[in-house]
């Protein structure tokens, strides 16, 4: 009977869940995908071909028992299957909702590479999860027995929950410093609610104070606490800060009023949906409205930021990349999202300037026209000037969206000792993420540079596993 339930892919088309219209999606940050109906997802699950050797679970950076809990969703034994994603995944209604699965579990499916369409592996994921919560199945953190140890972790975004989650479950004690005033990093001020309503992580983060978790909100290492003291309050540290530190155009009045920069852009637009009082948007410094946007890059924050500028009621908005479509290093989805909501996309441009208005004020991008020439190293084809081809783009909000560096973590908190590459990152061990430091891990983007949420989550869980092993070192017990 079971069977019956299972490889589908021949006679059941791929569909995903009913997207809004963009007319209607453009005029609020709800989340633009409905949630499956259980027979929905079931049969969308049962289109799983259950693989001998599942690429899209090696593909995954978690490892997730994606064919298992795909079966188990398919015969209807949802709780089982949240079991399953839940046991490899600290939060799989987040994956679910912004993985960009088209370059990961869902992109490797076998049945895409057949021609049957890909399984909908992060809609079922996000809908596992979000019935789990409904239903009661997401159980509070409650450790066998409680352990003397104490770890700090630096830095409340996905990898520093991550950690913190696996190792509250042991029973070790957690405090979790941040610079914020809300916990959960990029998931909370960086990515927009059109992709992950907020109260989604909120509820994460209410899991984890509840399980005795401790937040200390508002807290800038270096500035509020020193990193030593830190490390004397705490038998381990982990730092999990991320990367803030915009990359900026050395091009001709990159500083004009009305040139700014992505992160700046966004977490001003989300703190209005939290209804906090933010007056670089009130004045009109980081609202479009009524504004002729443009948005610089072409990686997933770019599509962030067109997206949300549409939302803010802009006049037009358009994105300038120095590449094609085949090139961008942003998600195949989002830019459709953003093309149907009325995006204009302008490939193969780079900005050369910003040109300004007798008031200061930003009146346009001049931009340059490149094409394609060899490959690069990193074998993609190098961008290439033509000259004599410059125009000027008219703007009054230039949105910078160029990727994020290191911040210099040694001079910041006075921890000389504290190695880190040539690129800024911190020097960590591949597996156990241990630092040159004693009793001192790093995960995430500080030590990978900018990446994704689920690379994160695996980092934190894998050093949180670490972490554990280094507290029941015998020798370390037995200098105790």
């Amino acid at each position: 009977m079971a069977q019956q339930k299972l490889l589908r892919f021949v006679d059941v088309a791929r569909e995903m869940p009913t997207k809004r219209p963009p007319d209607l999606r453009s005029e609020d940050f709800g989340e633009i995908y409905d949630e499956y109906t259980p027979d929905k997802a079931a049969e969308q699950a049962g289109r799983c071909s259950q693989c001998g050797v599942p690429y899209c679970q090696t593909h995954c950076p978690l490892h997730n028992n994606i064919p298992d809990w795909l079966m188990l969703t398919a015969e209807g034994r949802l709780e089982e299957a949240y079991e399953l994603s839940q046991a490899t995944n600290t939060f799989p209604e987040i994956c679910g909702r912004i993985c960009p699965q088209d370059r990961l579990c869902e992109g490797n499916c076998v049945i895409e590479q057949a021609g049957h369409g890909t399984v909908t592996i992060g809609a079922v994921e996000k809908y596992i999860t979000d019935t789990a919560w409904e239903q009661g199945w997401v159980r509070p953190i409650e450790p066998a027995a409680e352990r003397g140890e104490s770890v700090a972790i630096i830095g409340a975004g996905p990898g520093g929950l991550a950690a913190a989650d696996v190792l509250r479950r042991e029973g070790v004690q957690v405090t979790v410093y941040d610079c914020y005033d809300r916990a959960g990093g990029l998931m909370t001020y960086g990515i927009p609610s059109f992709k992950l309503e907020k109260p989604v992580v909120m509820r994460r983060i209410e899991q984890l104070e509840q399980g005795g978790v401790e937040f200390v909100l508002n807290c800038t290492v270096g500035a509020d606490i020193s990193f030593d003291a830190i490390r004397g309050k705490h038998d381990a540290v982990l730092i999990a800060t991320g990367v803030y530190k915009a990359r900026d155009l050395t091009v001709p009045n990159a500083s004009a009023p009305g040139v700014v920069r992505a992160l700046d852009f966004l977490t001003a637009s989300n703190r209005k949906s939290f209804g906090d009082e933010v007056p670089e948007f009130d004045n009109g410094a980081l609202d479009a409205r009524g504004k002729r946007v443009v948005v610089i890059g072409g990686g997933d924050t770019a599509m962030d930021c067109v997206r949300t500028a549409v939302r803010q009621g802009a006049k037009s908005v358009r994105c300038l990349y120095r590449r094609d479509r085949d090139n961008m290093p942003g998600s195949r989805r989002e830019t459709q999202n953003a093309e149907e909501e009325g995006v204009e996309f302008i490939w193969l441009t780079a900005p050369s300037g910003f040109v300004t208005a007798e008031d200061g004020s930003l009146a346009g991008v001049r931009v340059q026209k490149m094409r394609l020439g060899r490959p690069d190293a990193t074998g993609r084809r190098a961008p290439e000037v033509i000259e004599g081809a410059d125009y000027t783009e008219e703007a009054e909000l230039a949105i910078m969206a160029l990727g994020f560096e290191p911040e210099d973590l040694p001079t910041l908190w006075d921890v000389p000792e504290l190695a880190v590459t040539r690129w800024g990152t911190i020097k960590a061990r591949y597996n156990t993420h241990e630092t040159d430091l004693p009793g001192v891990w790093a995960v995430g983007d500080i030590v990978r540079g900018a990446s994704l949420v689920v690379w994160a989550i695996r980092d934190g869980r894998e050093a949180a596993t670490s972490i554990l092993d280094y507290l029941a070192a015998p020798a370390r017990v037995a200098a105790e």
